[in-house]
């Protein structure tokens, strides 16, 4: 995973397969930049995700909580159509932007 910041905007660059144990690892480094960056806007970006399973839904929930708190809007881009369902499905749809 890759963290980079531009204007305001926290990009992670997720990769690899998101499960039970990755995701913990990446809610840890992505939320201590949240906290030390205090960005206007995080991106999530999936498109070097290979497999995911409800952890990514937890992931995105618990990282738009989190940026709620610091009034940081909260977006995921490069999803598979696949796992763009199971994310709409989960009600994200209502809280974070997609593009």
């Amino acid at each position: 995973m890759e963290i980079t910041f531009a204007n305001s905007v926290m990009t992670a660059s997720l990769t690899g397969e998101i499960d039970h144990h990755s995701a913990k690892e990446m809610r840890e480094k992505i939320d201590f930049e949240l906290i030390k960056r205090k960005p206007s806007k995080l991106i999530l970006d999936f498109s070097g995700v290979t497999f995911m399973d409800s952890s990514g839904v937890g992931l995105v929930m618990g990282r738009y909580k989190k940026c709620s708190a610091i009034e940081c809007r909260t977006s995921v881009t490069g999803l598979r159509e696949r796992d763009k369902k199971i994310m709409k499905m989960s009600g994200l749809i209502n809280v974070v932007e997609f593009i």
